[in-house]
């Protein structure tokens, strides 16, 4: 690991996590994502954490989905102030990251950083590679966001590609992950404005140009049909990826329902292959189908999936009870 690794993970300990020296840190990963997993203990050390890092063995063809025994005993006997995951991304170990993330925040006492996909690229040279100003200016914007939207009751989402969607927000409003306090838990590498919407409301075509969460970046559009809150026609010219997505939003009853449309907001995020960074670019909008339960704003889907699917250059526009609209985002520049 390098210096400049540490570094940066020290500034997401601080600036996101508000770790305080004292407190105790546990770090899960498995043994793909271990070289992480120790930047980020060594990070802990160096901000005065007590420091525990426990590493998962994985088989590349073989998914989780429960937590193993081990595990739960070391998280139920010493509940942490503060806890980092970096794990893989697979799409397919979804319901176990879900169940983790769950067996780590029951007490409300844990802040949690979560890091499907994350790599050491991310922490030198992408969006966990951030300043204690950068940090700083990344908030302020999603506060201007949150602040700007209060009492919003509509979102409408468009792109060039082709993505024409209606969705409710009434009674949600947008909350942000990038700062991790409290009882919260939210990804690392932070960057989102994100909001719930109401579960049946999403209405109209999603066209997904970039990328989805748990396969990656695509090359051909897909299309989305979107009625009543629910992904109903998938339409794809790459069969393969058409058909994982199928079965991720067949995973439970609530799977296919929408869960989340977001902002992006961190300045040093790229368009790669690790959806988890791919998300968090600057002024790319992206909504997702499955659990949103553990909204802070609120949230009634209880799915074990979450499926995201990202696109370029977005326009979005929230409207107000009374007849108030207001641009966020046009052509992908923030408007707030």
């Amino acid at each position: 690991m390098t210096s400049r690794a540490v570094e940066y993970a020290c500034n997401a300990l601080t600036e996101v996590m508000s770790a305080v020296p004292g407190e105790k840190l546990i770090v899960v990963c498995d043994d793909l994502k271990e070289k992480v997993g120790w930047t980020f203990a060594q990070a802990g050390l160096k901000v005065g954490l007590y420091a525990r890092i426990i590493t998962l063995k994985t088989e590349p063809k073989s998914f989780r989905r429960e937590p193993p025994p081990f595990l739960v005993e070391s998280l139920v006997s010493g509940g942490p102030e503060l806890a980092i995951n970096c794990l893989r991304g697979s799409a397919e170990e979804t319901p176990f990251r879900v169940r983790l993330i769950a067996l780590q925040t029951r007490n409300k006492t844990t802040r949690l950083g979560h890091g499907p996909g994350i790599t050491m690229d991310m922490l030198t040279e992408g969006a966990l590679a951030l300043s204690v100003g950068e940090y700083r200016e990344m908030n302020g914007r999603a506060d201007r966001i949150i602040a700007a939207t209060e009492g919003a009751q509509d979102v409408v989402l468009s792109t060039p590609e082709g993505t024409d969607l209606k969705m409710s927000m009434r009674g949600r409003g947008f909350f942000k992950d990038t700062t991790i306090t409290g009882d919260k838990w939210g990804n690392l590498p932070t960057g989102e404005a994100t909001t719930g919407p109401v579960e049946n409301s999403l209405e109209g075509t999603l066209v997904c140009d970039v990328a989805v969460g748990g396969i990656g970046l695509i090359e051909k559009p897909l299309k989305i049909h979107c009625e009543h809150g629910r992904a109903v026609k998938i339409e794809g010219e790459d069969e393969k990826v058409s058909a994982r997505i199928k079965e991720a939003l067949s995973t439970d009853d609530m799977a296919s329902m929408v869960g989340e449309m977001a902002i992006g907001l961190n300045p040093k995020a790229r368009v790669v292959e690790e959806f988890l960074e791919a998300e968090k670019v600057l002024s790319t909008a992206h909504i997702a189908f499955g659990r949103n339960i553990d909204y802070p704003t609120g949230g009634k889907n209880n799915s074990a999936n979450h499926m995201d699917f990202l696109m370029n250059r977005p326009n979005v526009t929230v409207f107000f009870q009374d007849s108030r609209e207001l641009d966020l985002l046009v052509d992908g520049e923030i408007a707030v």
